[in-house]
């Protein structure tokens, strides 16, 4: 019973995070697009901070639940609804995709940095509260760290898929984009024969040592 509570506990800790980090990340791809000439989510109201516009039912609640549960915590994956982008609605549709794919990635550097803010605060707080905003923080930096680094891998349909798209040569950007449809696929292949987590570890683990060196915490 004692481990049931624990684990709600750190589920309701960790919940604000995750969800900022969703939400300003599919924002932030909309509000960009509008910014280059895509309305596409701007008018389907996507470009919001409302965080149900965005969930996935299946992918953003029930299959994380689901693997995080089965494989005891070990395995945690998932995704939100994406941003509708009508990359040929862009006043340059090859160049500006490459800011439209940046723009979640970096609102993910930027929450990371602002809880690790957060955190340097809360360590220095006293009672319960410091306690509970320095779990909250210290999840927060791992979220929008993990989320940033898994969405910049080169592989169509993630940001860093889109974003090598639009920096290769015209003939190889076309050749290339044409994995975004086994994309879901090689994902899932990464993920359950432990390579993303090879891939992603060192990355994750450089970038949370960054961190603590930056705000000495």
């Amino acid at each position: 019973m004692e481990t049931l509570i624990e684990t709600l506990a750190t589920l309701l800790i960790i919940a604000l995070p995750v969800i900022f980090a969703i939400t300003v990340h599919e924002a932030a791809h909309g509000y960009v697009a509008r910014h280059f000439g895509d309305l596409t989510a701007w008018q389907l109201g996507r470009v919001t901070l409302n965080p149900l516009r965005h969930i996935d039912p299946i992918g953003t609640v029930l299959v994380p639940l689901l693997l995080w549960w089965s494989t005891s915590g070990a395995v945690l994956f998932g995704w939100a609804k994406p941003v509708p982008v009508n990359f040929g609605r862009l006043h340059d549709p090859k160049r500006d995709m490459l800011w439209v794919a940046a723009a979640g990635p970096f609102v993910n550097l930027l929450m990371a940095l602002a809880w690790a803010l957060v955190l340097k605060l809360s360590i220095d707080s006293q009672g319960s509260l410091g306690l509970v905003f320095s779990a909250m923080a210290r999840g927060g930096i791992t979220v929008n760290a993990v989320l940033m680094l898994l969405n910049l891998l080169p592989i169509p349909p993630l940001d860093g898929g889109r974003i090598a798209v639009s920096l290769l040569p015209h003939h190889l950007a076309w050749k290339f984009a044409q994995l975004e449809r086994y994309g879901f696929i090689i994902l899932l292949a990464l993920l359950f024969t432990h390579l993303l987590d090879k891939i992603l570890n060192p990355l994750l683990n450089g970038f949370l040592l960054l961190i603590s060196a930056i705000f000495n915490i």
